[in-house]
């Protein structure tokens, strides 16, 4: 929608956001966020025990109090009016124009070549549990980040590249299991500031605020192989051979 603004202009919309959040924190001791926070915790433990009735109603009571909470913090409105805006803008200055000019290419940019879009294996999915298919697929490089649930990827479903893949996820609750087969090579890079990894036999049953880092014997020298790096606030990793 405002793909012409200019980079700068969103982040100092960003920016401004933080600021009004780190001011609202200070000096209203953070009542929205930290009422926010509590019922984003009720909502992830309703959400695991969905199947429940008791889960089912926890889950929908703090999803309204944890959306009337976010609205009520002074930098969310601030996002909200600034899209307003922005929006308004865009909107007014399309109206305004009649002709578009498609320009002609240079030779620079003809010699960069084709580039072919492609469909990631993981959305950015903020609230749901997400797995790689139990059928063949073919793999791409995850990039991603979310907010609830748990990831499995399980790599003996497809033919990794004679390269270096590379699994990348950012999470806040939630349980991460990587799949490897055991002629793939891997790298593990893992930070949590709550929760317990398993990787290969390796147990630390007690993370906090810590980063861990693995890899096996000959990942330096051979073929296929994957880096996996993780972040996590509050869950588990399981990396494990199949």
């Amino acid at each position: 929608m405002f793909k012409r603004f200019q980079t700068d202009t969103l982040n100092w919309i960003l920016i401004i956001g933080v600021v009004l959040l780190v001011f609202e924190f200070i000096f209203f001791q953070g009542g929205s966020l930290i009422h926010a926070l509590f019922s984003a915790i009720f909502i992830y433990i309703g959400w695991k025990n969905f199947h429940k009735l008791w889960g089912k109603i926890l889950f929908w009571i703090f999803l309204i109090s944890f959306i009337f909470s976010v609205f009520n913090i002074l930098a969310v409105r601030f996002l909200i009016a600034a899209i307003l805006v922005l929006w308004i803008l865009e909107y007014a200055r399309n109206k305004k124009e009649v002709e578009f000019i498609a320009p002609t290419p240079s030779a620079s940019e003809i010699k960069q070549g084709t580039i072919i879009e492609m469909e990631p294996l993981f959305d950015h999915k903020w609230f749901e549990d997400q797995k790689t298919d139990d059928t063949a697929y073919g793999w791409r490089d995850i990039n991603i980040h979310s907010v609830y649930g748990d990831k499995v990827i399980d790599l003996s479903n497809t033919v990794l590249p004679n390269d270096t893949a590379v699994i990348s996820i950012r999470h806040v609750m939630g349980k991460i299991e990587v799949h490897v087969p055991y002629e793939v090579e891997v790298s593990i890079h893992h930070s949590s500031v709550f929760g317990r990894a398993h990787i290969f036999g390796k147990h630390h049953w007690k993370l906090m605020n810590k980063s861990l880092l693995y890899q096996t014997e000959n990942y330096d020298t051979t073929f296929p192989r994957v880096k996996i790096i993780t972040s996590v606030f509050s869950g588990d990793i399981e990396v494990k051979r199949i």
